[in-house]
């Protein structure tokens, strides 16, 4: 054991004890960074506009503030961009992570003074959670890879760095990691992501890998090309001492098997939901599939049931109001100048004491063309269900509705990539459409009541989610592939590829 390793488990003791206060003290903490955001923001341009002064606790700012979009934002982070300050938050924003927006174009999410060192924080304390509870902390000694967006960074004649959020937390990568952490600086920012894929693996190849972290597609996207490009048959015959995999921002369970087929072996696996609005959990327990809520941590949390989301004045419930079970859409409050702000993602309560979390999917991703209001969280179940039973292991999906021609009824069309087709499609077409009517009500009613037709599969060659996306303009960095839409947007774009 290395000296660096005895010292990383020695700080991950002591992490994990002060983690759990926190996690003990959640509504005091939550309580208090309100009285806090609110405090500042009465301060700002944007308070000052909207009223603050005339809230005193939160029932009256939650009667009396809406949830907000993007959207109603932008004046302000226009005014911002400009260079005018206490706008949002006091001062400046430290940088702009700028992100790819559906409705609104590039979204600018400010990140301040204040924020930052908590996305930092967040990171540093999964890993440290993981030391401290599996005992391993033999990766510290070896060489890491966070597969990220470029690190360059753009600057507004304000002085504001603008730039992706992956990139710009490769500015505060700790020293004493930075010797450890691959890939150079110049091959982080090559901005094709195929070729830079390529050029990671080149480099790679030779190190000795313990920790890689990022997306799983994209992920699955480099452990593919080490394998071609060395002929080796997995990943752990690369990289013997590859030991800890780190990912966030999707659900794994669909990627789980043909990772590991590509792993070739055990590999430690943690998730973390961060975002460029803040580090909002990690998972604590690696033994656990849940995750802690980061609640002393800059972020005041609300939460909206899912379905009542899209009411006029849907009710807003703080985190002492929670309830196990609930799909909830995750609104924020931050000490960058967000405020109400619904980031899209749901989420759903595992525990109260500490407060756990799932994340459940997007509320705005669900297929719901034919009343069946089908959620991300429902067809990752039931895709993960038929996978086990049929042993078969895919790539990606996507689902969407379909209108049938010729009078047949509508349906939903699924399309699996998979390195190897499976040998009874229909079966497992009927299957999964099973699971489907068992994972949702509306579904079974509607297949029931012979208003949809069960679900049709269209299998796909690989590389067809790969060139969709790059089709797009999203191959690699933070992009994420679609799981189910409402519309057939992307699914044209899959039959395009």
């Amino acid at each position: 054991m290395t000296i660096k390793s005895i010292i990383a488990r020695w700080i991950s003791r002591r992490a994990l004890s002060s983690i759990n206060k926190q996690s003990a003290n959640a509504i005091i903490d939550q309580k208090k960074w309100f009285s806090q955001l609110l405090k500042t923001g009465k301060t700002t341009a944007y308070g000052k506009d909207k009223g603050f002064f005339h809230y005193h606790d939160y029932s009256g700012y939650a009667k009396g503030h809406p949830i907000q979009q993007y959207e109603d934002f932008i004046p302000y982070i226009e005014r911002i961009k400009e260079g005018e300050q206490d706008v949002l938050w006091k001062g400046l924003p430290k940088y702009f992570a700028k992100t790819s927006g559906t409705t609104a174009g590039a979204k600018y999410i400010p990140i301040s003074h204040d924020s930052m060192p908590h996305h930092i924080a967040a990171a540093r304390n999964a890993l440290l959670c993981y030391i401290a509870k599996s005992g391993n902390s033999e990766f510290v000694s070896g060489k890491m890879i966070f597969l990220q967006g470029s690190p360059e960074l753009d600057f507004l004649p304000s002085g504001i760095a603008v730039g992706r959020l992956s990139g710009i937390v490769a500015h505060h990568i700790p020293s004493y990691l930075q010797k450890n952490r691959l890939p150079k600086f110049e091959t982080n920012s090559i901005e094709d992501w195929e070729t830079k894929v390529n050029a990671i693996a080149d480099e790679t190849i030779p190190q000795d890998m313990r920790l890689i972290s990022g997306i799983p597609s994209w992920v699955q996207m480099y452990f593919e090309i080490l394998i071609q490009k060395t002929g080796k048959p997995n990943i752990k015959k690369i990289f013997p001492k590859f030991s800890l995999f780190v990912f966030g921002g999707v659900h794994f369970e669909p990627y789980r098997k043909r990772m590991q087929e590509l792993m070739g072996g055990h590999v430690d696996i943690i998730e973390t939901f961060p975002a460029s609005e803040g580090f909002f959990a990690y998972q604590d327990d690696y033994q656990r599939d849940d995750l802690l809520l980061n609640t002393n941590a800059g972020i005041f949390y609300e939460f909206v049931k899912s379905n009542e989301y899209f009411d006029e004045n849907p009710k807003r419930y703080p985190l002492w109001e929670v309830e196990k079970g609930i799909n909830y859409a995750l609104i924020i409050t931050t000490n960058a100048g967000l405020w109400s702000y619904s980031i899209g993602d749901t989420v759903k309560f595992t525990s109260t004491d500490p407060y756990r979390i799932k994340v459940t999917g997007r509320i705005k991703h669900y297929t719901s063309a034919f009343g069946e209001h089908v959620i991300a969280e429902e067809v990752e179940k039931a895709i993960s269900i038929t996978m086990e039973q049929f042993q078969f292991s895919i790539d990606e999906f996507h689902v969407a509705p379909m209108i049938a021609p010729h009078n047949e009824l509508p349906y939903h069309e699924w399309w699996i990539e998979c390195q190897i087709p499976p040998s009874d499609p229909s079966a497992i077409a009927a299957f999964l459409d099973e699971q489907m009517v068992r994972q949702n009500i509306y579904y079974k009613d509607l297949i029931i009541g012979k208003v949809l037709q069960p679900l049709k599969i269209q299998w796909v060659q690989p590389g067809t989610f790969h060139n969709a996306m790059k089709k797009q303009g999203k191959l690699g960095g933070q992009n994420k592939m679609p799981r189910l839409s409402n519309d057939r947007v992307f699914a044209d774009l899959l039959s395009a590829s």
